[in-house]
């Protein structure tokens, strides 16, 4: 009988890890990374400038 809850814990650990799973991926949305990439654009092309007065 101990060899059997000893087998169950994995089962019951692994079908845990599923349902966790499945809810959190279902609360994930599709993210819109334009205004990052757009941020990310100017800042190189002001590091790409050079330094006034240098």
């Amino acid at each position: 009988m101990a060899a059997l809850a000893w087998l169950l814990i994995p089962l019951v650990a692994a079908i845990g890890a599923g349902l966790w799973g499945s809810w959190a991926n279902r609360t994930r949305r599709v993210r819109n990374d334009g205004p990052e990439l757009i941020g990310y654009a100017r800042f190189r092309e002001a590091m790409e400038k050079p330094r006034p007065g240098a």
